[in-house]
């Protein structure tokens, strides 16, 4: 044994992941004598080790940059962010190759059967440690800190508000109520609402306050992406699988494992794409385009729409079945008209937020001003209001004050709509 292997042998129980297709590298590392006492699992590519990495704890993978299926750079970043307390050390399986032929000719194997093991932290991200001082802490931390989905969950908020939701109106108080009794379970979420009314913003409370909060929350916007590059986006693809895949891809489905994937304009997602959403709705499995290999993934789904997607399933534009694994737990988001209370708590937010960014003192909104937003109709919602109030901060220079004038313009293009 090399003074090195001897140097850099693991804790007793440290739990190690290899994940390469080269049969021949795999049963040399487990041989390796720094991994002697420790529980040692093999899968052949990046996405294995993904799913694995999500069903149980380990403290270090070793990681092939030669993969079958992914990008290894890819593999390690997302590794490094989704359990930034597990160490990544690369194997090389062509170099592996050429140190077996070189023993085969009588060269010397003891100084060289380490060399194809490299701990590069500079190649993700500098989340590796080396020594027998990184793998002893590894060895030490509970499932909960090596996967951060099993952490205690963040204590809610008692204030009436949620994540970045402005407003303690009765309407926005059930909204939270409701999102606070969801947020704690895998139940599928269902948001409706008008453009502008910040669905986007309570999906992201809902992930914020659930047991998943330390992992992603991928959003995927369904209207934004073209139908021809939306099963890629959504599930992935083989190196091969269509003109100008060069290499495999994860898509967003398998990138939030263990986190939440929020589907915004869900009822703009293809006839085409519906059934295979419903799919894995039903059995939480992966199936990347080209490849015949099927993953499992653990994936909490929220969706968000301003359509009424049973008018939609009426007109046989959206599927019936999808329909009700979606809408399992429904929240209606209300629009600004109908919480006119909520206006000044609003406005000032934005103010705050606007002075803090310009770096004045905050202005404030005149009370005729005030009155004269809460009558406005306000087909935008929240977000016509946000751009209503920046337009006036700019309008109002200098002034502390923001007075009715200010937002004159906004009130006659309004009217003018309205008309």
């Amino acid at each position: 044994m090399s003074a090195t292997a001897t140097s850099n042998v693991l804790a007793p129980h440290t739990r190690v992941l290899v994940a390469s297709a080269d049969s021949g590298l795999r049963e040399r590392l487990m041989r390796d004598p720094r991994y002697a006492g420790a529980w040692c699992e093999e899968v052949a590519g990046g996405a294995h080790a993904l799913a694995r990495l999500g069903e149980v704890r380990c403290d270090s993978v070793l990681l092939d940059r030669y993969l079958p299926d992914l990008d290894a750079a890819e593999v390690a970043e997302l590794i490094r962010k989704r359990y930034p307390l597990v160490s990544v050390e690369w194997v090389d399986s062509r170099m592996a190759h050429a140190e077996a032929h070189e023993a085969e000719i009588g060269q010397e194997q003891e100084s060289a059967k380490n060399l194809f093991v490299s701990r590069d932290s500079a190649a993700v991200g500098g989340a590796m440690t080396e020594g027998p001082a990184r793998h002893a802490a590894a060895a030490q931390t509970p499932a909960s800190a090596a996967f951060p989905a099993a952490q205690t969950r963040p204590a809610l908020r008692e204030a009436g508000v949620l994540g970045e939701l402005v407003g303690e109106g009765p309407s926005m108080q059930q909204v939270y109520a409701l999102a606070r009794m969801v947020a704690g379970r895998d139940t599928t979420v269902l948001i409706l609402g008008e453009t502008g009314t910040g669905k986007e913003l309570l999906a992201q409370g809902i992930h914020a306050l659930s047991a998943r909060a330390k992992q992603s929350c991928m959003v995927v916007n369904c209207a934004a992406i073209p139908e021809a590059l939306l099963e890629s986006e959504l599930f992935g693809h083989a190196r091969g699988a269509f003109t100008g895949a060069v290499q495999s891809r994860l898509g967003r489905i398998h990138m939030a494992q263990g986190g939440t994937l929020f589907l915004d304009e869900i009822g703009d997602l293809p006839l085409s794409m519906q059934g295979k959403l419903l799919r894995f709705l039903q059995n939480g499995e992966v199936q990347r385009l080209g490849s015949s290999e099927v993953h499992r993934v653990d994936v909490r789904v929220v969706c968000a729409t301003n359509v009424s997607l049973l008018e939609m399933v009426k007109a046989k534009t959206f599927r019936q079945d999808l329909y009700y694994r979606l809408a399992v737990f429904p929240i209606v988001m209300p629009p600004l008209r109908m919480r006119t209370e909520d206006i000044p708590a609003l406005a000032r937010y934005f103010l705050a937020a606007l002075s803090a960014d310009m770096n004045v003192a905050e202005r404030i909104v005149g009370g005729d001003a005030l009155e004269s937003l809460k009558s406005q109709h306000w087909p935008g919602n929240v977000r016509e209001l946000q751009h209503a109030v920046e337009r006036a901060f700019i309008l109002a220079g200098n002034d502390v004050e923001l007075r009715v004038e200010h937002f004159r313009s906004f009130a006659e293009m309004n009217s003018e709509t309205d008309q």
